[in-house]
């Protein structure tokens, strides 16, 4: 411990006060196998040295933008006006990590505070907490928000959700003593005839996501009906900016809604990092989880910002904390309402109807070729869907990642469908002749599979 300034002496003080004898005896818990591990690290470097291995490192890499991309699955290539870049690169924004007191500065407070309001106007909820980690995160969270609520310990959730949200309610549940039952889907779509049949008087939510992880669009409103009659919160996992599309979980009678704000101007970055969020009706907040910023006034009748609800342990509900895992992204959270700002409720409206345009002209002219078809030509879809292949789909999408075109994720490779289907998705981003690259680029993979050609 060569980096903390504390003499000999004092650390012997220290070791006297909790009963041991040496610093050793501190880690005697730990077996000696993982004590002191050898690590084969490569020699050091010089700087100069260590530049050009960096660069070959990196070279690496293959950006999206080197190929026509056609990824989505909850991750999303979309455009960023500069004035993102712009507004999170200030110095008072960027070098500040989360801001955890009450005296934040007003700037970031006011930050937050639109950020909230702006995800209640998309989402239709009365209120909405300062972000959180992720879409996964923040769809776990309200699943112990219901719990803590009704008193019940057992969450339905749609086999629609994402499977990485899945994985992270089912872990959260495993700490917690919360059973998580999954609805299967119909036609790509949560099945609510086995909703009914399911959820019960013991279940604390149901939990959906629009659109469905394949890509599909749910009815909302029956889904919560049907989670009322069971005495169950209704919690939707919503894209944000899809919501300024379509009917609000809000106005469907949802309670709660969750989601992830990559899709609202931040990068892809390698799946990281992200911000969530939960919103929810005015009576849940006592359970949110994290804080909450509002708008008040000051001594002299201005205009005031300030944390107004902190439930985190860090603050003052400390062990009564309704969650002591969760943080506020508040960078990612800025760079998501200078994006909202920015784009205004028409803006954002017009990038989703362009990217659906897009998808569905793809999706025609796919379903078009012999052997390709969509796996749920009856459910409405917004801008991603499910196609089907004739044979492997991740030997399909190597086919066309060799010829310049990312086709989508293989969705059996994240345990979430078939092994022949395959999640496709278009944005904004993707240009007219991408659209003629990818049908050009199946053709010929349909016609030389990559076995074929080896």
């Amino acid at each position: 411990m060569a980096y903390l300034p504390n003499s000999p002496a004092d650390r012997q003080a220290m070791l006297e006060a909790v009963g041991v004898a040496t610093q050793r005896d501190l880690f005697a818990s730990v077996p000696a196998g993982l004590m002191d591990p050898e690590l084969r690290l490569p020699a050091p470097l010089g700087e100069q040295e260590l530049v050009v291995e960096l660069q070959r490192l990196a070279a690496r890499n293959r950006p999206m933008g080197a190929y026509a991309n056609f990824l989505g699955a909850g991750v999303y290539q979309r455009f960023i006006p500069a004035i993102v870049r712009a507004t999170v690169a200030r110095p008072e924004f960027y070098t500040a990590y989360t801001p955890y007191q009450a005296e934040a500065s007003q700037g970031t407070l006011q930050t937050i505070f639109e950020f909230q309001s702006m995800l209640c106007a998309l989402t239709g909820m009365e209120v909405c907490n300062a972000s959180m980690y992720d879409g996964a995160t923040s769809v776990a969270e309200a699943a112990m928000l219901a719990v803590a609520h009704t008193g019940r310990h057992r969450v339905a959730a749609s086999a629609g959700l994402h499977p990485e949200a899945l994985r992270v309610l089912h872990t959260y549940g495993a700490g917690r003593g919360v059973a998580v039952d999954v609805i299967p889907l119909r036609e790509g779509r949560t099945d609510l005839d086995g909703v009914r049949a399911q959820v019960d008087s013991g279940h604390a939510a149901l939990i959906v996501a629009q659109p469905s992880f394949r890509g599909t669009l749910e009815e909302l409103a029956p889904l919560a009906e049907a989670a009322h009659a069971a005495g169950a919160l209704a919690v939707c996992a919503a894209d944000p900016l899809a919501c300024s599309v379509l009917v609000s979980p809000g106005e469907a009678g949802f309670d709660v809604v969750v989601g992830d704000c990559q899709t609202l101007g931040i990068p892809a970055s390698f799946g990281g990092p992200h911000c969530g969020f939960v919103a929810a009706r005015a009576e849940l907040v006592r359970g949110m989880p994290g804080r909450l910023v509002g708008m008040t006034g000051d001594a002299a009748g201005r205009r005031a910002y300030t944390l107004t609800l902190q439930t985190r342990e860090q603050h003052i509900r400390r062990e009564r904390a309704t969650s002591n895992i969760c943080t506020n992204h508040a960078l990612m959270a800025l760079m998501a309402t200078a994006y909202m700002a920015r784009m205004g409720a028409v803006g954002m409206a017009g990038v989703v109807t362009l990217a659906a345009q897009r998808a569905h002209h793809l999706a025609d002219r796919l379903a078009a070729v012999e052997g390709l078809d969509l796996a749920h030509p009856r459910a409405p879809w917004l801008f991603e869907f499910t196609l089907r292949v004739p044979d492997d789909a991740a030997t399909f999408a190597a086919g066309l990642r060799a010829r310049g075109v990312l086709a989508g994720l293989p969705l059996a490779a994240v345990g979430a469908g078939e092994s022949n289907e395959l999640l496709v998705c278009c944005t904004e981003m993707t240009a007219p002749a991408d659209i003629d690259r990818y049908v050009t680029a199946a053709l010929a993979a349909l016609a030389a599979p990559v076995g074929a050609r080896a």
